[in-house]
C-alpha cells in the first residue's frame, strides 16, 4: 500500500477515479480512502489518519507488527510511533535507515 497525504478527501478520491479510473475499495468517513491501484493499493489519507502527513509512506502488511518494529529499529532506522492499535488494525510508524517513511499494520480481529 502507498499512503499518500490529502487535505481534501473528497477531491483527492475524485481525481484518482475519475482521471485515473481507480475504483474505490474501501472508506472511512473524511479521513481516510483505499482505492484499487491494481497490484497496488493507493491510500489517500488526510492528517486525522495519516501515519506521517505530508509525506509518502509505504504501507507494509505484517502478521507481527512489533517484531517488524524492533527490527527496524535494530537495523538502524527509527520508530516514529512505537507499535499501538487503532480502529481498524494495529500499526508501528517507523523510518527505515534512509528515512523513508513506513508503517507496519496488521488487521485486528473484528468483533
Amino acid at each position: 500500500m502507498i499512503m499518500l497525504s490529502t487535505e481534501n478527501l473528497d477531491e483527492a478520491i475524485k481525481f484518482y477515479i475519475e482521471t485515473l479510473g481507480m475504483t474505490l475499495k474501501f472508506r472511512d468517513g473524511a479521513h481516510f480512502a483505499a482505492l484499487d491501484g491494481g497490484s497496488v493499493t493507493i491510500a489517500l489519507a488526510t492528517a486525522v489518519d495519516h501515519p506521517i502527513p505530508g509525506k509518502v509512506v509505504v504501507g507494509i502488511k505484517t502478521t507481527d507488527v512489533d517484531a517488524a518494529a524492533k527490527a527496524i529499529e535494530a537495523g538502524g532506522g527509527a520508530i516514529v510511533k512505537g507499535p499501538y492499535d487503532d480502529a481498524h488494525e494495529r500499526r508501528a510508524v517507523v523510518y527505515d535507515n534512509n528515512g523513508n517513511g513506513l508503517v507496519f499494520y496488521s488487521p485486528l480481529a473484528r468483533k
